[in-house]
């Protein structure tokens, strides 16, 4: 079954360099489906769904070890194999002397056309993932990104816009 958050809800979530869970919010516990004692000290991908390609992630880490942000449309999976869309944005956390100690995301309602727009792209990279692996599946988007004559950024803000 998918779910959904409402329009004004936001999930927020921390972990450490790891990608622990340090912190989460009611919302991201409703939606969920866990209790903060079964995800405090888990690895984030925990919620991680299979129908989401790992080119993604792998930018995502890229980006956010980096210092930089990052926005990325998300297919979570629930505790009880329930699924939900987001549209996350992933930042680092930085001490005062600018040292990375974690990162910080935000996840709100995606709208429908952006998925409408994004599902099919991420069905195309999940293709390529299972036939030629990571590389296929970041040759694939970066082809895609120039025929569309947009970054990865532009291309996903503007989904969301």
């Amino acid at each position: 079954m998918e779910r959904s958050l409402n329009e004004n809800d936001f999930i927020v979530s921390k972990t450490d360099l790891q990608g622990r869970i340090t912190y989460v919010n009611k919302i991201f516990m409703d939606l969920a489906e866990y209790t903060e004692e079964e995800l405090l000290g888990k690895p984030h991908s925990i919620i991680r769904h299979e129908g989401m390609p790992k080119i993604v992630f792998k930018l995502l880490w890229e980006r956010i070890q980096a210092k930089e942000e990052i926005f990325a449309f998300v297919l979570n999976k629930t505790k009880n194999a329930n699924s939900y869309w987001v549209f996350a944005n992933v930042t680092p956390s930085l001490d005062k002397n600018g040292k990375l100690i974690g990162y910080y995301s935000v996840r709100r309602k995606p709208k429908e056309s952006a998925l409408n727009a994004i599902k099919p792209v991420y069905q195309l990279l999940l293709d390529a993932e299972k036939s030629g692996g990571m590389n296929a599946s970041e040759k694939l988007l970066e082809n895609f990104l120039n025929e569309k004559g947009v970054s990865y950024d532009e291309l996903i803000i503007g989904l969301q816009k």
